[in-house]
């Protein structure tokens, strides 16, 4: 049984404090870069690099890896690298203005276009309203009236001669030109015109027809002196307006001379301006005389000139490097853009510059860093990632149309050009399914950066442990740790990379440590961290969550649990479970019961049949049917039943750590041998009896030490455990002492004989020349079990398989079949022949 037992210095992998040149931490450098991770690095680093199409990042990790936190880091330093992107604006599209114009402009130069435009309007339209009330404009209007004037006269002149001929005269009223029947050279009153008698009418209407006929070409001269009158005017708007609008904007042009697109709309904007210069002469006075005004909605001079605003899309001014956008929100509008709208008199209007910027926009240029979950929870925002990195452009549009459903007319913005590195954070898993099911995914996101949950365990990532727990120090304002603090942290993470050559990635789990240990020093004025407080603040961090933990302890202590630790019986043992509450795990003892006996059902797991047992059981049970077949069955048939199960245990059992726990009482239920009670056992078989490793190796064996404390210790009790789970082994102290000092036995074995010489005190046995097991061995008397079980089955075989012994009148019935065929036979032989 020595050559099994492990000696105290196996069970943990405590560091040495000689290795821990500094007294306190406050004599290390501050570390704010993850500790190992070079793969992951190295992949960063390619990422962000490469700017070929499609090279967009997923960073993988399990939560608490630093995975976000090194992003922001080494975006944060790559950013140096890279100025600050262009400043976008959006303008009016004065042609359709439903799609507003997207321009770019220098870093910084956004503000100041929107300030000088917004200046220059304002200068335009003080100049245009003192233009229009000036002398200059007013007498070159009087000329253009008076000569309109004289011109209209004349014409009406014209009109009068022609229409005397006909009794009538024009004259200029309010509804314009009109002619009016004369009586006696004088106009007609209403009066005389309702007297007239139908005689007269009836003349009277025939001169008006011969007068409107004869005066077709002078109305028609009349209109176009009007037109032409009018036309003279708008020319002296225009051309007075166009000179004060060039004079304002000219050097304002000549400064974006090498810009297109700002040239563009500048001009634009002048032609505008010229073109409705009505709208910048002074307002004229309301009609306070209409009872209707009132209730008309009040024409705004606001509403017109927003058109000539300057909506600032996307201001860089303040940046001096690439920008680094973290969404926490990332929705469709908030990744996209979003068109606003404002209530206006009850109705909901919108215009360019209420078109307002997402992530995509404010990253362009830089980094994007989103949350995978985040991001596919949120509805039609992966879609429109997907979309924007595929077109390499951001297009604003109404969600309506994602969903399929036409929504209102709105605008459509032009798409902005996009130039971004997308990182998304999230776990190995989502990349799985992303990658085998999203095709657009694998050519988007091309780099995978993949986090390990441990890191290499040596003297280097121990240094920068030791170093991150400075920074600590410096950017949160705890206090520094002593080396047998900082040593104790190191115990604890390789504990929880459960491998002694390995530290916990989970960094998250050891800031939090860092934090309570600081609050334990404060609680006890001690102005540096020691070991002590790191181990209090673990102590009572599982007294936080051990609730669960203690009522089981309790129950076994009480007898509620049933377990033995001391004694022998056949087809009993002591298996071990894992449990867990957050973050804390403890293991759980379990009595494992196994009944054989003959029948043909095999190995029955009575947790499956309740439908309490997972795959992974359901999978060692059937492991141990094909061991049973390959040790035992290959001269025989296995007729045998076995029930197994784990008394006590309701909430369901999976993994097949306990492969060999039910093996070994399936054994000693077999063979008659009891099994040693002092011990628990943990480990996974294969069907050539070689024992495999398990997880949770260390909560197990402090589980089953917990109960025998209970129970009372008695120097012999202890463990068996895969001879792999050596390397996992990270003991507390007091079992380590318990060992040390010969009270508690940790065994590690590779094979199930091994197991069995432990537990039953018999040799298992191997097979002999002649095919049997050496008598008095495990196998020996499990074999026979088995042959006994069998032999009625084979005894009924080999009867079947026996010729019986004809009688005498089977003898005659079968000689007179026989001679019923030959004459058969012979007539038909007779009647080929005759044909």
């Amino acid at each position: 049984m020595d050559k099994y037992r492990l000696h105290a210095d196996q069970l943990t992998c405590r560091i040495a404090i000689e290795e821990l040149r500094f007294e306190t931490t406050e004599d290390l450098t501050p570390l704010y870069e993850m500790i190992g991770q070079e793969r992951a690095a190295k992949a960063m680093e390619f990422g962000l690099n490469i700017k070929q199409r499609g090279y967009n990042i997923y960073v993988a990790g399990g939560w608490g890896t630093g995975r976000n936190t090194y992003v922001r880091y080494i975006t944060d330093k790559k950013i140096l690298e890279t100025d600050a992107p262009d400043d976008w604006i959006y303008v009016n599209n004065f042609k359709n203005p439903r799609t507003p114009i997207a321009i770019s402009l220098k870093n910084g130069e956004g503000r100041k276009f929107q300030k000088t435009m917004a200046r220059n309007l304002e200068f335009i339209q003080n100049a245009i309203a003192e233009a229009f009330i000036g002398k200059e404009y007013e007498n070159t209007k009087a000329i253009l009236r008076q000569e309109y004037s004289q011109k209209n006269a004349a014409i009406i002149d014209e009109l009068n001669v022609i229409g005397e001929k006909y009794n009538f005269a024009f004259t200029q009223t309010e509804r314009g030109l009109v002619s009016i029947p004369l009586k006696n050279n004088k106009p007609m009153s209403e009066d005389e015109y309702r007297k007239i008698s139908e005689e007269e009418y009836e003349i009277l209407s025939s001169n008006s027809n011969k007068l409107t006929l004869e005066t077709v070409d002078l109305f028609n001269k009349l209109r176009s002196e009007e037109e032409i009158y009018l036309n003279k005017l708008d020319d002296l708007d225009a051309k007075l307006g166009r000179k004060i609008v060039e004079s304002h904007f000219r050097n304002f042009i000549k400064k974006y001379d090498q810009n297109d697109a700002v040239k563009d709309y500048l001009v634009a904007v002048v032609n505008d301006i010229v073109e409705n210069i009505d709208e910048f002469k002074e307002e004229e006075e309301p009609d306070n005389k209409n009872p209707l005004a009132m209730l008309q909605q009040p024409a705004r001079k606001d509403d017109f000139f927003v058109r000539y605003a300057i909506n600032l899309f996307v201001d860089n001014s303040e940046k001096n490097s690439a920008p680094v956008e973290f969404e926490i929100n990332p929705t469709f509008f908030n990744l996209i853009g979003n068109i606003e709208y404002k209530n206006d008199y009850g109705a909901w209007k919108t215009d360019f510059t209420q078109i307002k910027p997402g992530a995509l926009h404010q990253a362009n240029g830089g980094y994007l860093i989103i949350q995978t979950r985040d991001l596919l929870t949120a509805p039609y925002a992966w879609k429109g990632l997907k979309r924007a990195l595929i077109n390499k452009e951001v297009n604003i549009e109404n969600i309506g149309k994602q969903t399929g459903v036409n929504g209102a007319q709105t605008l459509r913005p032009q798409p902005i050009p996009l130039d971004v590195k997308v990182i998304i954070v999230g776990d190995f898993y989502t990349y799985n399914m992303l990658f085998n099911y999203d095709e657009e995914f694998r050519k988007l996101f091309k780099v995978l950066v993949d986090f390990d949950d441990e890191v290499e365990r040596n003297r280097e990532s121990i240094t920068k442990m030791a170093r991150l727990i400075a920074s600590y120090a410096d950017k949160d304002n705890i206090k520094y740790f002593d080396k047998f603090a900082v040593a104790e942290i190191v115990n604890y993470t390789t504990r929880l990379a459960a491998n002694k050559d390995k530290l916990s990635a989970h960094l998250n789990v050891i800031v939090d440590l860092i934090y309570e240990a600081d609050n334990w020093a404060d609680f006890y004025s001690d102005k540096i961290v020691g070991k002590e407080h790191v181990l209090k603040a673990l102590e009572e961090q599982k007294n936080r969550m051990n609730r669960f933990e203690r009522k089981l302890l309790e129950h076994f202590a009480d007898g509620t649990y049933l377990i033995d630790t001391k004694g022998e019986k056949v087809g009993e043992i002591n298996g071990l479970a894992v449990l867990g509450t957050g973050i804390q795990s403890f293991g759980k003892p379990s009595k494992i019961t196994v009944s054989t006996y003959r029948g043909k059902a095999g190995l029955i797991n009575i947790e499956r049949e309740a439908n309490q047992s997972g795959p992974s059981h359901d999978k060692g049970v059937m492991i141990l049917n094909g061991y049973m077949g390959f040790k035992y069955a290959q001269d025989k048939p296995l007729t045998l039943s076995a029930s197994i199960v784990f008394e006590q245990l309701y909430s369901g059992v999976d993994g097949d750590s306990a492969s060999s726990t039910e093996l070994y009482a399936i054994l000693s239920s077999l063979s008659g041998v009891p099994i040693d009670q002092s011990f628990a056992v943990t480990g996974s078989v294969n069907q050539r009896g070689e024992i495999q490793p398990i997880g949770g190796v260390n909560e197990k064996i402090e589980g089953f030490y917990e109960v025998c404390k209970l129970k009372g210790i008695t120097g012999v009790q202890g463990v068996i455990i895969p001879h792999q789970n050596v390397k996992n082994l990270m003991l507390k102290e007091e079992v380590v002492k318990a060992v040390e000092d010969g009270k508690f036995h940790i065994y590690a074995i590779d094979h199930i004989d091994q197991g069995i010489e432990l537990l039953m005190k018999t040799p298992a046995g191997e097979r002999q020349k002649n095919g049997k097991f050496k008598r008095g061995t495990i196998h020996y008397l499990a074999d026979k079990k088995l042959e006994e079980l069998a032999t009625p089955l084979m005894k009924r075989r080999s009867d079947e398989n026996k010729p019986k012994k004809k009688t005498e009148t089977g003898k005659k019935a079968e000689a007179e079949k026989k001679t019923e065929a030959e004459k058969k036979t012979e007539t038909k032989e007779i009647i080929d022949k005759k044909k």
